[in-house]
């Protein structure tokens, strides 16, 4: 069987405009995020998915309405990474207090350490390992990004290569038995 994952960060909040970390806060898409996240349709137009998920958030649910996909179904496991104290808050800003601080390489007062994402995302990837064909997600940044690294059976810490713009799409898929990067970070046309 042969799977795969076309993964599609939402379009730009408010937030991820100024680089706040957006977790569960519920923010809508800018009206230029409204707009790229349309110009998704085109660069997913030739799909013909077996699978479509959408993380429960407002940005990622209008992403996908916006690029063609509004049947998606929603997956509670795609969510944002869960930054507890410091939502809404810059990396900048966090390193006031914890010099040289990532997601990546941190704890998240409050919030979800690496080992539970990793858990809830390794859930996603077993149900898309499951369709043989073309799945489809649309989710967040940091969510996406460690969602990659579970794909390539790495550890949700070497999401941090994995740069990703708002309203972009990524394909992972198979090469010869290996997981593997096919596509990544391709922006939308208007």
């Amino acid at each position: 069987m042969t799977s795969t994952l076309y993964l599609v960060r939402h379009g730009e909040t408010e937030w991820s405009r100024t680089g706040r970390h957006t977790g569960t806060t519920d923010l809508p898409l800018t009206e230029a995020g409204e707009a790229t996240a349309h110009g998704l349709a085109h660069v997913l137009a030739d799909l013909d998915p077996s699978l479509v998920l959408t993380s429960p958030r407002l940005r990622a649910r209008r992403t996908a309405a916006l690029a063609g996909y509004g049947e998606a179904q929603v997956e509670d496991d795609l969510a944002e990474w869960d930054y507890g104290d410091y939502e809404g808050l810059t990396t900048p800003q966090i390193r006031e207090q914890v010099p040289d601080w990532t997601v990546w390489s941190h704890p998240v007062p409050g919030g979800e350490s690496a080992e539970d994402v990793a858990t809830r995302l390794d859930r996603v990837v077993d149900r898309v390992r499951s369709v043989d064909g073309t799945s489809l997600v649309f989710a967040h940044g940091h969510s996406l990004r460690a969602l990659t690294a579970r794909w390539l059976d790495l550890p949700v810490a070497e999401g941090r290569h994995f740069h990703l713009d708002t309203a972009t799409s990524s394909v992972l898929g198979d090469d010869r038995g290996q997981s593997v990067v096919l596509r990544w970070n391709v922006p939308a046309r208007g």
